[in-house]
Protein backbone atom coordinates (compact mmCIF):
# COMPACT_ATOMS: atom_id res chain seq x y z
CA UNK A 1 0.00 0.00 0.00
CA UNK A 2 1.36 3.42 -0.98
CA UNK A 3 0.78 6.54 1.14
CA UNK A 4 1.24 10.10 -0.11
CA UNK A 5 -0.21 13.51 0.83
CA UNK A 6 -2.68 11.81 3.19
CA UNK A 7 -3.99 9.45 0.48
CA UNK A 8 -3.66 5.66 0.48
CA UNK A 9 -3.39 3.65 -2.74
CA UNK A 10 -4.30 0.08 -1.89
CA UNK A 11 -3.28 -2.17 -4.80
CA UNK A 12 -4.62 -5.26 -3.00
CA UNK A 13 -8.16 -3.82 -2.93
CA UNK A 14 -7.71 -1.71 -6.08
CA UNK A 15 -8.90 1.49 -4.41
CA UNK A 16 -7.75 5.00 -3.54
CA UNK A 17 -8.68 6.35 -0.10
CA UNK A 18 -8.91 10.00 0.88
CA UNK A 19 -7.31 11.41 4.05
CA UNK A 20 -10.75 11.16 5.72
CA UNK A 21 -10.91 7.44 4.91
CA UNK A 22 -13.50 7.76 2.14
CA UNK A 23 -12.99 5.81 -1.08
CA UNK A 24 -12.52 7.57 -4.42
CA UNK A 25 -13.85 5.61 -7.39
CA UNK A 26 -11.36 5.47 -10.26
CA UNK A 27 -11.42 3.47 -13.46
CA UNK A 28 -9.05 0.47 -13.49
CA UNK A 29 -6.77 2.06 -16.11
CA UNK A 30 -6.63 5.34 -14.16
CA UNK A 31 -5.81 3.44 -10.96
CA UNK A 32 -3.03 1.59 -12.77
CA UNK A 33 -1.53 4.84 -14.10
CA UNK A 34 -1.60 6.29 -10.56
CA UNK A 35 0.05 3.12 -9.20
CA UNK A 36 2.85 3.41 -11.77
CA UNK A 37 3.42 7.12 -11.11
CA UNK A 38 3.32 6.84 -7.30
CA UNK A 39 5.43 3.68 -7.37
CA UNK A 40 8.08 5.62 -9.32
CA UNK A 41 7.83 8.90 -7.40
CA UNK A 42 10.64 11.31 -8.28
CA UNK A 43 11.29 9.57 -11.59
CA UNK A 44 10.05 10.80 -14.98
CA UNK A 45 7.95 8.22 -16.86
CA UNK A 46 7.46 8.83 -20.57
CA UNK A 47 4.04 8.71 -22.21
CA UNK A 48 5.18 5.68 -24.16
CA UNK A 49 6.25 3.82 -21.01
CA UNK A 50 2.89 4.47 -19.35
CA UNK A 51 0.85 3.53 -22.42
CA UNK A 52 2.78 0.33 -23.07
CA UNK A 53 2.43 -0.72 -19.42
CA UNK A 54 -1.31 -0.03 -19.14
CA UNK A 55 -2.46 -0.87 -22.68
CA UNK A 56 -0.12 -3.70 -23.76
CA UNK A 57 -0.63 -4.90 -27.33
CA UNK A 58 -3.48 -2.42 -27.87
CA UNK A 59 -3.20 0.60 -30.14
CA UNK A 60 -4.63 3.65 -28.31
CA UNK A 61 -4.16 7.37 -28.82
CA UNK A 62 -2.63 9.73 -26.26
CA UNK A 63 -6.14 10.97 -25.38
CA UNK A 64 -6.61 7.81 -23.29
CA UNK A 65 -3.56 8.68 -21.18
CA UNK A 66 -4.55 12.36 -20.92
CA UNK A 67 -7.99 11.37 -19.64
CA UNK A 68 -6.44 9.16 -16.94
CA UNK A 69 -4.06 11.95 -15.86
CA UNK A 70 -6.99 14.37 -15.71
CA UNK A 71 -8.97 11.98 -13.49
CA UNK A 72 -5.95 11.48 -11.18
CA UNK A 73 -5.47 15.24 -10.75
CA UNK A 74 -9.17 15.68 -10.01
CA UNK A 75 -9.13 12.86 -7.44
CA UNK A 76 -6.06 14.30 -5.69
CA UNK A 77 -7.28 17.91 -5.88
CA UNK A 78 -4.16 18.68 -7.90
CA UNK A 79 -5.59 21.71 -9.72
CA UNK A 80 -2.20 23.44 -9.81
CA UNK A 81 -0.50 20.31 -11.15
CA UNK A 82 2.07 20.19 -8.38
CA UNK A 83 1.72 16.46 -7.66
CA UNK A 84 1.48 15.08 -11.18
CA UNK A 85 3.80 17.34 -13.14
CA UNK A 86 4.45 17.48 -16.85
CA UNK A 87 8.15 17.48 -17.70
CA UNK A 88 8.24 19.08 -21.13
CA UNK A 89 9.36 16.70 -23.84
CA UNK A 90 9.96 13.85 -21.40
CA UNK A 91 6.75 12.73 -19.67
CA UNK A 92 5.17 12.82 -16.21
CA UNK A 93 6.72 13.17 -12.76
CA UNK A 94 4.95 12.24 -9.50
CA UNK A 95 6.27 14.83 -7.06
CA UNK A 96 5.08 13.81 -3.61
CA UNK A 97 6.68 11.89 -0.77
CA UNK A 98 5.53 8.28 -1.07
CA UNK A 99 5.91 5.67 1.65
CA UNK A 100 5.25 1.96 1.19
CA UNK A 101 3.23 0.35 3.96
CA UNK A 102 2.79 -3.44 4.28
CA UNK A 103 -0.78 -4.61 3.99
CA UNK A 104 -1.78 -6.58 7.12
CA UNK A 105 -1.52 -10.31 6.46
CA UNK A 106 -4.76 -12.28 6.28
CA UNK A 107 -5.43 -14.68 9.20
CA UNK A 108 -3.82 -18.08 8.65
CA UNK A 109 -6.35 -20.71 7.66
CA UNK A 110 -5.54 -24.37 8.32
CA UNK A 111 -5.86 -26.30 5.03
CA UNK A 112 -8.47 -29.08 4.97
CA UNK A 113 -7.01 -32.43 6.05
CA UNK A 114 -4.35 -30.93 8.34
CA UNK A 115 -4.67 -31.26 12.15
CA UNK A 116 -6.36 -28.36 13.91
CA UNK A 117 -4.34 -26.88 16.83
CA UNK A 118 -5.42 -28.32 20.18
CA UNK A 119 -8.12 -26.42 22.04
CA UNK A 120 -7.52 -25.18 25.56
CA UNK A 121 -10.65 -26.90 26.84
CA UNK A 122 -9.38 -30.13 28.48
CA UNK A 123 -12.76 -31.82 28.51
CA UNK A 124 -13.19 -31.35 24.79
CA UNK A 125 -9.67 -32.63 24.21
CA UNK A 126 -10.32 -35.77 26.22
CA UNK A 127 -13.52 -36.49 24.32
CA UNK A 128 -12.00 -36.09 20.87
CA UNK A 129 -8.94 -38.12 21.77
CA UNK A 130 -11.03 -41.04 23.06
CA UNK A 131 -11.97 -42.37 19.63
CA UNK A 132 -9.98 -40.95 16.70
CA UNK A 133 -11.83 -43.07 14.13
CA UNK A 134 -15.22 -41.89 15.30
CA UNK A 135 -13.99 -38.31 15.46
CA UNK A 136 -12.86 -38.41 11.83
CA UNK A 137 -16.10 -40.06 10.70
CA UNK A 138 -18.30 -37.53 12.52
CA UNK A 139 -16.24 -34.61 11.28
CA UNK A 140 -16.40 -35.81 7.67
CA UNK A 141 -20.13 -36.45 7.93
CA UNK A 142 -20.70 -32.93 9.26
CA UNK A 143 -18.61 -31.48 6.45
CA UNK A 144 -20.57 -33.43 3.83
CA UNK A 145 -23.90 -32.29 5.31
CA UNK A 146 -22.74 -28.70 5.47
CA UNK A 147 -21.43 -28.83 1.89
CA UNK A 148 -24.74 -30.29 0.69
CA UNK A 149 -26.76 -27.54 2.36
CA UNK A 150 -24.43 -24.85 1.03
CA UNK A 151 -24.62 -26.33 -2.46
CA UNK A 152 -28.42 -26.34 -2.39
CA UNK A 153 -28.44 -22.74 -1.16
CA UNK A 154 -26.13 -21.64 -3.98
CA UNK A 155 -28.20 -23.52 -6.55
CA UNK A 156 -31.40 -21.95 -5.23
CA UNK A 157 -29.86 -18.48 -5.38
CA UNK A 158 -28.61 -19.09 -8.90
CA UNK A 159 -32.07 -20.20 -10.05
CA UNK A 160 -33.66 -17.13 -8.49
CA UNK A 161 -31.14 -14.83 -10.16
CA UNK A 162 -31.65 -16.66 -13.47
CA UNK A 163 -35.37 -15.93 -13.29
CA UNK A 164 -35.07 -12.34 -12.08
CA UNK A 165 -31.77 -11.12 -13.61
CA UNK A 166 -30.60 -13.55 -16.31
CA UNK A 167 -27.84 -11.22 -17.46
CA UNK A 168 -26.01 -11.68 -14.16
CA UNK A 169 -25.69 -15.47 -14.61
CA UNK A 170 -24.18 -14.92 -18.03
CA UNK A 171 -21.76 -12.26 -16.78
CA UNK A 172 -18.16 -12.98 -17.69
CA UNK A 173 -15.12 -11.09 -18.88
CA UNK A 174 -15.28 -7.99 -21.10
CA UNK A 175 -17.05 -8.38 -24.45
CA UNK A 176 -14.65 -8.51 -27.41
CA UNK A 177 -15.23 -6.36 -30.49
CA UNK A 178 -13.36 -7.02 -33.74
CA UNK A 179 -13.09 -3.87 -35.85
CA UNK A 180 -12.46 -4.63 -39.51
CA UNK A 181 -10.80 -1.98 -41.72
CA UNK A 182 -13.34 0.41 -43.25
CA UNK A 183 -13.73 -0.59 -46.90
CA UNK A 184 -13.35 1.81 -49.84
CA UNK A 185 -15.85 0.82 -52.53
CA UNK A 186 -14.36 3.15 -55.14
CA UNK A 187 -10.67 2.06 -54.93
CA UNK A 188 -9.79 5.74 -55.26
CA UNK A 189 -6.47 6.45 -53.43
CA UNK A 190 -7.72 9.56 -51.54
CA UNK A 191 -10.82 7.64 -50.41
CA UNK A 192 -8.66 4.66 -49.42
CA UNK A 193 -6.46 6.91 -47.26
CA UNK A 194 -9.52 8.53 -45.73
CA UNK A 195 -11.04 5.11 -44.93
CA UNK A 196 -7.81 4.00 -43.24
CA UNK A 197 -7.68 7.14 -41.09
CA UNK A 198 -11.32 6.84 -40.07
CA UNK A 199 -10.73 3.14 -39.21
CA UNK A 200 -7.83 4.10 -36.97
CA UNK A 201 -9.82 6.80 -35.17
CA UNK A 202 -12.80 4.49 -34.67
CA UNK A 203 -10.56 1.71 -33.30
CA UNK A 204 -8.70 4.11 -31.00
CA UNK A 205 -11.98 5.40 -29.61
CA UNK A 206 -13.47 1.96 -29.00
CA UNK A 207 -10.24 0.87 -27.27
CA UNK A 208 -10.88 3.54 -24.61
CA UNK A 209 -14.17 1.93 -23.55
CA UNK A 210 -13.64 0.36 -20.17
CA UNK A 211 -15.75 -2.81 -20.31
CA UNK A 212 -14.87 -4.13 -23.79
CA UNK A 213 -11.75 -5.48 -25.50
CA UNK A 214 -10.98 -4.36 -29.04
CA UNK A 215 -9.35 -6.64 -31.60
CA UNK A 216 -8.10 -4.90 -34.72
CA UNK A 217 -6.98 -7.36 -37.38
CA UNK A 218 -8.42 -9.34 -40.27
CA UNK A 219 -8.02 -12.61 -38.35
CA UNK A 220 -9.71 -11.34 -35.18
CA UNK A 221 -13.34 -11.94 -36.18
CA UNK A 222 -13.57 -15.65 -35.16
CA UNK A 223 -12.27 -14.81 -31.66
CA UNK A 224 -14.68 -11.92 -31.03
CA UNK A 225 -18.19 -11.64 -29.65
CA UNK A 226 -19.12 -8.92 -32.14
CA UNK A 227 -17.70 -7.80 -35.49
CA UNK A 228 -17.85 -4.23 -36.81
CA UNK A 229 -17.59 -3.60 -40.56
CA UNK A 230 -18.14 -0.52 -42.67
CA UNK A 231 -17.77 1.20 -46.03
CA UNK A 232 -16.84 4.76 -46.94
CA UNK A 233 -18.10 6.59 -50.02
CA UNK A 234 -17.44 10.07 -51.37
CA UNK A 235 -19.76 12.18 -53.48
CA UNK A 236 -19.59 15.83 -54.47
CA UNK A 237 -21.70 16.78 -51.47
CA UNK A 238 -20.50 14.49 -48.68
CA UNK A 239 -18.40 11.76 -47.20
CA UNK A 240 -20.72 8.96 -46.07
CA UNK A 241 -19.81 6.07 -43.81
CA UNK A 242 -22.09 3.04 -43.35
CA UNK A 243 -21.38 0.59 -40.54
CA UNK A 244 -22.91 -2.50 -38.97
CA UNK A 245 -22.18 -4.76 -36.03
CA UNK A 246 -22.98 -8.47 -36.13
CA UNK A 247 -22.85 -11.17 -33.51
CA UNK A 248 -19.92 -13.37 -34.51
CA UNK A 249 -21.45 -16.66 -33.36
CA UNK A 250 -24.78 -16.26 -35.17
CA UNK A 251 -24.20 -13.61 -37.84
CA UNK A 252 -27.21 -11.70 -36.50
CA UNK A 253 -27.05 -7.95 -37.22
CA UNK A 254 -27.16 -6.13 -33.88
CA UNK A 255 -26.72 -2.55 -35.08
CA UNK A 256 -26.43 -0.44 -38.24
CA UNK A 257 -25.74 3.25 -38.74
CA UNK A 258 -24.69 5.73 -41.39
CA UNK A 259 -23.22 9.19 -41.01
CA UNK A 260 -22.36 11.95 -43.47
CA UNK A 261 -20.03 14.94 -43.34
CA UNK A 262 -19.99 17.86 -45.75
CA UNK A 263 -16.35 18.40 -46.86
CA UNK A 264 -16.99 22.15 -47.10
CA UNK A 265 -17.83 22.44 -43.39
CA UNK A 266 -14.48 21.39 -41.93
CA UNK A 267 -10.85 20.58 -42.67
CA UNK A 268 -9.75 17.03 -43.47
CA UNK A 269 -8.71 16.17 -39.90
CA UNK A 270 -12.07 17.28 -38.52
CA UNK A 271 -13.91 15.37 -41.25
CA UNK A 272 -12.10 12.18 -40.21
CA UNK A 273 -12.82 12.88 -36.55
CA UNK A 274 -16.52 13.52 -37.15
CA UNK A 275 -17.00 10.46 -39.36
CA UNK A 276 -15.45 8.20 -36.69
CA UNK A 277 -17.35 9.93 -33.89
CA UNK A 278 -20.65 9.92 -35.79
CA UNK A 279 -20.76 6.12 -35.95
CA UNK A 280 -18.61 5.54 -32.85
CA UNK A 281 -20.98 7.43 -30.54
CA UNK A 282 -23.99 5.45 -31.77
CA UNK A 283 -22.01 2.20 -31.58
CA UNK A 284 -20.85 2.89 -28.00
CA UNK A 285 -24.45 3.47 -26.94
CA UNK A 286 -25.59 0.25 -28.63
CA UNK A 287 -22.80 -1.83 -27.08
CA UNK A 288 -23.65 -0.36 -23.67
CA UNK A 289 -27.32 -1.17 -24.21
CA UNK A 290 -26.53 -4.79 -25.11
CA UNK A 291 -24.23 -5.25 -22.11
CA UNK A 292 -26.84 -3.79 -19.73
CA UNK A 293 -29.90 -5.54 -21.17
CA UNK A 294 -30.58 -7.91 -18.26
CA UNK A 295 -33.93 -6.29 -17.44
CA UNK A 296 -35.69 -4.85 -20.51
CA UNK A 297 -37.79 -1.74 -19.91
CA UNK A 298 -41.51 -2.12 -20.32
CA UNK A 299 -43.26 -0.54 -23.29
CA UNK A 300 -45.51 1.33 -20.87
CA UNK A 301 -42.58 3.04 -19.13
CA UNK A 302 -41.08 4.06 -22.47
CA UNK A 303 -44.37 5.65 -23.50
CA UNK A 304 -44.61 7.56 -20.19
CA UNK A 305 -41.04 8.86 -20.57
CA UNK A 306 -41.78 10.00 -24.14
CA UNK A 307 -44.97 11.75 -23.03
CA UNK A 308 -43.20 13.46 -20.13
CA UNK A 309 -40.39 14.59 -22.44
CA UNK A 310 -42.91 15.99 -24.93
CA UNK A 311 -44.50 18.00 -22.11
CA UNK A 312 -41.26 19.45 -20.82
CA UNK A 313 -39.89 20.29 -24.28
CA UNK A 314 -42.58 22.98 -24.45
CA UNK A 315 -41.29 24.67 -21.35
CA UNK A 316 -43.70 26.06 -18.76
CA UNK A 317 -44.22 25.47 -15.04
CA UNK A 318 -47.59 23.80 -15.73
CA UNK A 319 -46.13 21.34 -18.21
CA UNK A 320 -43.28 20.66 -15.81
CA UNK A 321 -45.75 19.70 -13.08
CA UNK A 322 -47.73 17.48 -15.48
CA UNK A 323 -44.55 15.67 -16.56
CA UNK A 324 -43.47 15.22 -12.94
CA UNK A 325 -46.83 13.69 -12.02
CA UNK A 326 -46.57 11.22 -14.94
CA UNK A 327 -43.09 10.05 -14.01
CA UNK A 328 -43.77 9.77 -10.27
CA UNK A 329 -46.84 7.64 -10.98
CA UNK A 330 -44.81 5.40 -13.30
CA UNK A 331 -42.07 5.04 -10.67
CA UNK A 332 -44.61 4.16 -7.97
CA UNK A 333 -45.86 1.34 -10.21
CA UNK A 334 -42.33 0.15 -11.08
CA UNK A 335 -39.88 1.37 -8.37
CA UNK A 336 -36.83 -0.40 -9.85
CA UNK A 337 -37.20 0.95 -13.40
CA UNK A 338 -33.84 2.54 -14.12
CA UNK A 339 -35.00 4.56 -17.14
CA UNK A 340 -37.89 6.16 -15.21
CA UNK A 341 -35.53 6.96 -12.31
CA UNK A 342 -33.16 8.77 -14.70
CA UNK A 343 -35.99 10.62 -16.46
CA UNK A 344 -37.49 11.83 -13.17
CA UNK A 345 -34.11 12.94 -11.81
CA UNK A 346 -33.40 14.88 -15.03
CA UNK A 347 -36.85 16.49 -14.87
CA UNK A 348 -36.38 17.57 -11.25
CA UNK A 349 -33.08 19.24 -12.16
CA UNK A 350 -34.77 20.99 -15.08
CA UNK A 351 -37.23 22.51 -12.62
CA UNK A 352 -34.34 23.64 -10.42
CA UNK A 353 -32.47 25.24 -13.32
CA UNK A 354 -35.57 27.01 -14.65
CA UNK A 355 -36.05 28.62 -11.18
CA UNK A 356 -39.62 27.35 -10.90
CA UNK A 357 -39.21 26.10 -7.33
CA UNK A 358 -39.11 27.71 -3.90
CA UNK A 359 -35.83 27.30 -1.95
CA UNK A 360 -37.37 24.45 0.07
CA UNK A 361 -38.72 22.74 -3.08
CA UNK A 362 -35.36 23.19 -4.78
CA UNK A 363 -33.49 21.53 -1.90
CA UNK A 364 -35.99 18.64 -1.83
CA UNK A 365 -35.75 18.18 -5.62
CA UNK A 366 -31.95 18.13 -5.58
CA UNK A 367 -31.91 15.60 -2.74
CA UNK A 368 -34.47 13.37 -4.45
CA UNK A 369 -32.65 13.54 -7.79
CA UNK A 370 -29.35 12.54 -6.15
CA UNK A 371 -30.95 9.58 -4.35
CA UNK A 372 -32.55 8.39 -7.61
CA UNK A 373 -29.30 8.64 -9.57
CA UNK A 374 -27.21 6.92 -6.92
CA UNK A 375 -29.79 4.12 -6.78
CA UNK A 376 -29.56 3.82 -10.57
CA UNK A 377 -25.75 3.65 -10.51
CA UNK A 378 -25.83 0.91 -7.88
CA UNK A 379 -28.24 -1.11 -10.02
CA UNK A 380 -26.35 -0.52 -13.28
CA UNK A 381 -22.81 0.74 -12.61
CA UNK A 382 -21.85 0.67 -16.31
CA UNK A 383 -25.00 2.32 -17.71
CA UNK A 384 -24.18 5.37 -19.89
CA UNK A 385 -27.50 7.26 -19.36
CA UNK A 386 -27.07 6.94 -15.57
CA UNK A 387 -23.50 8.31 -15.62
CA UNK A 388 -24.46 11.09 -18.03
CA UNK A 389 -27.41 12.12 -15.83
CA UNK A 390 -25.24 12.08 -12.68
CA UNK A 391 -22.60 14.12 -14.51
CA UNK A 392 -25.25 16.75 -15.33
CA UNK A 393 -26.64 16.70 -11.79
CA UNK A 394 -23.27 17.37 -10.15
CA UNK A 395 -22.56 20.16 -12.63
CA UNK A 396 -25.96 21.77 -12.02
CA UNK A 397 -25.47 21.63 -8.23
CA UNK A 398 -21.98 23.20 -8.39
CA UNK A 399 -20.17 20.05 -7.21
CA UNK A 400 -17.43 20.66 -9.75
CA UNK A 401 -14.69 18.32 -8.54
CA UNK A 402 -17.13 15.44 -8.27
CA UNK A 403 -18.63 16.30 -11.65
CA UNK A 404 -15.22 16.06 -13.33
CA UNK A 405 -14.91 12.48 -12.08
CA UNK A 406 -18.51 11.55 -12.93
CA UNK A 407 -18.34 13.03 -16.42
CA UNK A 408 -15.02 11.30 -17.10
CA UNK A 409 -16.73 8.09 -15.98
CA UNK A 410 -19.40 8.64 -18.66
CA UNK A 411 -16.60 9.12 -21.22
CA UNK A 412 -15.06 5.81 -20.18
CA UNK A 413 -18.07 4.07 -21.76
CA UNK A 414 -18.57 6.53 -24.66
CA UNK A 415 -15.41 8.51 -25.54
CA UNK A 416 -17.38 10.60 -28.08
CA UNK A 417 -19.99 11.83 -25.59
CA UNK A 418 -20.21 15.56 -26.31
CA UNK A 419 -22.61 16.18 -23.40
CA UNK A 420 -20.10 14.77 -20.89
CA UNK A 421 -17.32 16.83 -22.49
CA UNK A 422 -19.47 19.96 -22.27
CA UNK A 423 -20.02 19.47 -18.54
CA UNK A 424 -16.31 18.78 -18.00
CA UNK A 425 -15.67 22.11 -19.72
CA UNK A 426 -18.16 23.86 -17.42
CA UNK A 427 -16.44 22.42 -14.34
CA UNK A 428 -13.05 23.53 -15.67
CA UNK A 429 -14.43 27.04 -16.22
CA UNK A 430 -15.82 27.32 -12.71
CA UNK A 431 -12.53 26.08 -11.20
CA UNK A 432 -10.60 28.73 -13.15
CA UNK A 433 -8.99 26.43 -15.74
CA UNK A 434 -10.09 28.43 -18.79
CA UNK A 435 -7.51 27.10 -21.28
CA UNK A 436 -8.40 23.51 -20.36
CA UNK A 437 -12.08 24.33 -20.76
CA UNK A 438 -11.54 25.80 -24.22
CA UNK A 439 -9.63 22.69 -25.29
CA UNK A 440 -12.46 20.48 -23.97
CA UNK A 441 -15.15 22.44 -25.82
CA UNK A 442 -13.08 22.26 -29.01
CA UNK A 443 -12.75 18.50 -28.58
CA UNK A 444 -16.55 18.25 -28.29
CA UNK A 445 -16.82 20.29 -31.48
CA UNK A 446 -14.41 17.94 -33.27
CA UNK A 447 -16.67 15.02 -32.38
CA UNK A 448 -19.96 16.92 -32.87
CA UNK A 449 -22.00 14.17 -31.15
CA UNK A 450 -24.83 14.36 -30.44
CA UNK A 451 -25.48 17.11 -32.97
CA UNK A 452 -28.54 18.32 -31.07
CA UNK A 453 -26.17 19.64 -28.37
CA UNK A 454 -23.80 21.34 -30.80
CA UNK A 455 -24.79 24.84 -29.76
CA UNK A 456 -23.81 24.16 -26.13
CA UNK A 457 -20.11 23.57 -26.64
CA UNK A 458 -20.01 26.52 -29.04
CA UNK A 459 -21.36 28.86 -26.37
CA UNK A 460 -18.90 27.17 -23.99
CA UNK A 461 -15.96 27.98 -26.29
CA UNK A 462 -17.21 31.57 -26.61
CA UNK A 463 -17.57 31.87 -22.83
CA UNK A 464 -14.08 30.46 -22.17
CA UNK A 465 -12.58 32.98 -24.62
CA UNK A 466 -14.48 35.82 -22.93
CA UNK A 467 -13.20 34.80 -19.49
CA UNK A 468 -9.65 34.96 -20.87
CA UNK A 469 -10.29 38.44 -22.31
CA UNK A 470 -10.37 37.26 -25.93
CA UNK A 471 -13.57 38.93 -27.13
CA UNK A 472 -12.55 38.81 -30.78
CA UNK A 473 -12.07 35.03 -30.64
CA UNK A 474 -15.34 34.62 -28.74
CA UNK A 475 -17.58 36.31 -31.32
CA UNK A 476 -17.44 33.60 -34.08
CA UNK A 477 -18.21 30.83 -31.58
CA UNK A 478 -21.17 32.73 -30.15
CA UNK A 479 -22.50 33.61 -33.59
CA UNK A 480 -22.36 29.96 -34.67
CA UNK A 481 -24.15 28.93 -31.47
CA UNK A 482 -26.94 31.45 -32.14
CA UNK A 483 -27.23 30.28 -35.76
CA UNK A 484 -27.99 26.77 -34.48
CA UNK A 485 -30.17 27.70 -31.47
CA UNK A 486 -31.34 31.30 -31.60
CA UNK A 487 -33.64 31.14 -28.56
CA UNK A 488 -30.96 31.18 -25.86
CA UNK A 489 -30.89 34.59 -24.20
CA UNK A 490 -27.62 33.82 -22.41
CA UNK A 491 -25.75 33.46 -25.73
CA UNK A 492 -27.01 36.87 -26.90
CA UNK A 493 -25.90 38.40 -23.58
CA UNK A 494 -22.39 37.02 -23.98
CA UNK A 495 -22.31 38.30 -27.55
CA UNK A 496 -23.42 41.73 -26.31
CA UNK A 497 -20.55 41.75 -23.79
CA UNK A 498 -18.07 40.72 -26.49
CA UNK A 499 -19.22 43.49 -28.83
CA UNK A 500 -19.05 45.99 -25.96
CA UNK A 501 -15.44 45.02 -25.22
CA UNK A 502 -14.57 45.38 -28.91
CA UNK A 503 -16.05 48.90 -28.99
CA UNK A 504 -18.99 47.88 -31.20
CA UNK A 505 -21.57 49.58 -28.99
CA UNK A 506 -24.40 49.59 -31.55
CA UNK A 507 -24.14 45.82 -32.10
CA UNK A 508 -23.81 45.32 -28.32
CA UNK A 509 -27.11 47.14 -27.65
CA UNK A 510 -28.93 45.18 -30.36
CA UNK A 511 -27.68 41.85 -28.97
CA UNK A 512 -28.71 42.82 -25.42
CA UNK A 513 -32.19 43.89 -26.57
CA UNK A 514 -32.64 40.50 -28.22
CA UNK A 515 -31.43 38.76 -25.06
CA UNK A 516 -33.95 40.64 -22.91
CA UNK A 517 -36.75 39.72 -25.32
CA UNK A 518 -35.86 36.06 -24.88
CA UNK A 519 -35.33 36.37 -21.12
CA UNK A 520 -37.63 39.09 -19.82
CA UNK A 521 -36.85 40.26 -16.31
CA UNK A 522 -33.11 39.62 -16.63
CA UNK A 523 -30.95 41.84 -14.42
CA UNK A 524 -27.43 42.05 -13.08
CA UNK A 525 -28.74 40.28 -9.99
CA UNK A 526 -30.26 37.18 -11.58
CA UNK A 527 -28.18 36.52 -14.71
CA UNK A 528 -24.96 35.22 -13.08
CA UNK A 529 -25.12 31.53 -12.04
CA UNK A 530 -24.71 30.64 -8.33
CA UNK A 531 -21.15 31.23 -7.17
CA UNK A 532 -20.93 28.25 -4.78
CA UNK A 533 -17.58 26.38 -5.14
CA UNK A 534 -16.39 28.78 -7.88
CA UNK A 535 -12.72 29.79 -7.94
CA UNK A 536 -11.55 33.34 -7.36
CA UNK A 537 -10.15 33.47 -10.91
CA UNK A 538 -13.59 32.65 -12.31
CA UNK A 539 -15.37 35.20 -10.07
CA UNK A 540 -13.03 38.01 -11.12
CA UNK A 541 -13.24 37.19 -14.84
CA UNK A 542 -17.02 36.77 -14.64
CA UNK A 543 -17.35 40.16 -12.97
CA UNK A 544 -15.58 41.79 -15.94
CA UNK A 545 -18.08 40.18 -18.33
CA UNK A 546 -21.04 41.32 -16.21
CA UNK A 547 -19.78 44.92 -16.26
CA UNK A 548 -19.65 44.73 -20.06
CA UNK A 549 -23.23 43.41 -20.10
CA UNK A 550 -24.32 46.33 -17.92
CA UNK A 551 -22.65 48.78 -20.31
CA UNK A 552 -24.53 47.10 -23.18
CA UNK A 553 -27.89 47.68 -21.47
CA UNK A 554 -28.49 44.93 -18.89
CA UNK A 555 -30.36 46.67 -16.03
CA UNK A 556 -29.03 46.68 -12.48
CA UNK A 557 -32.28 45.36 -10.95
Amino acid sequence: MLRFSGFELDSERAELRRPDGGTIRLRPKTLEILRLLAGNAGRVLSKQQLMEAVWPNVHVGEDSLFQCIREIRTALGDDKRQVVRVVSGRGYLFQAEVTEVPVPAAPKVTPPGQPVPAASNTTATAETNSDPGKRFFDFSRRRIAFASIAGLAILGTALAVWVLRPGLILARGPATIAVMPIADLSSDPPVTRMAANVSGRLTDGLAKIENIRVLASDTAAPKADFVVKGELQKSEQAWTIRTRMTEAATGEVKWTASYSVNPADADLQMQQSRLAAGVGHALALRINELLNADTPSSTKSKVVIEQATAHINQTSPERFQAAQAMLEKALAEDPDNVEVQIALAALLMRGVQMVWLTPAEREASESKAEVLLQQTLRAKPNHIPAHEAYCRFLSATNQFRASLVACARALSFDPWNGIALYHIGLAQIRTGRFEDALATFKQADRFDTPQVSRWTWMIGAGWANMLMGRAEDAVPWLQKSIAITSASGRTHMLLAAAYQQLGKTEEAREAMEKARELRPGSTMGNVPPPTKNSSQAYLEASDRIMRSMAAAGLPEN
